[in-house]
């Protein structure tokens, strides 16, 4: 009923204005009136669901789709307590392997040991290997930074993976989701780890 009114409102306004303008928004801000119909909507939070959660509902739905599983943990892992996450990473992984287990739900770990250790080929052949299963770059740089976040190195070494991480998905989101912006993601990551060059 409150949103009724509210559109009411702002047709009442558009046709008592007397403003010369052919399409107005609903904010009208030629008069600074602010006509918020988010203000009339209850807007709901829910906190994330724990790993126990997630596990118990993620094998009920396994038991009856008669999926063979070893891997319930890395899926568990990528999707941070988003159940939606965890039902597209098993329906994927399975339709894809046929079988769910760690390795096939994230290489990711390998490949940033492999930047850690400056070994750019090896980290690119895990990348090029994903990129040819399907995967999006969406999803791979948001596992990388998923996978980062929790890996054992440096502390200093792990803010500049991030910030490298986080500047390549600003990237991705604006378009530029090639393999090679993914290349140049782990040169950088690995140059952070390479000892200078004596001049």
């Amino acid at each position: 009923m409150e949103v009724e009114e509210s559109y009411s409102g702002v047709a009442k306004h558009r046709v008592q204005d007397p403003a010369p303008i052919p399409s107005k928004a609903p904010s009208s801000a030629n008069h600074y009136e602010l006509l918020a119909i988010q203000s009339r909507c209850a807007v709901l939070r829910y906190t994330k669901l724990t790993n126990n959660q997630v596990l118990t509902r993620l094998m009920n739905m396994i038991e009856k789709e008669n999926v063979q599983y070893t891997g319930l943990e890395a899926i568990i892992f990528t999707a941070q307590g988003d159940m939606r996450q965890v039902l597209n990473n098993l329906q994927s992984t399975f339709s894809g392997f046929g079988f769910i287990n760690s390795e096939n739900v994230f290489k990711v770990k390998e490949m940033i040991q492999h930047c850690v250790n400056a070994n750019t080929d090896e980290a690119y052949k895990i990348l090029a290997h994903l990129w040819h299963l399907g995967y999006s770059p969406e999803d791979i740089i948001g596992n990388i930074f998923l996978v980062c976040k929790t890996f054992q190195m440096a502390e200093y070494l792990k803010l500049e993976f991030i910030k490298e991480i986080r500047y390549t998905h600003m990237k991705i989101a604006e378009g530029v989701n090639s393999l090679l912006q993914m290349e140049g993601l782990l040169a950088r990551l690995c140059q952070k780890t390479m000892a200078p060059v004596a001049s």
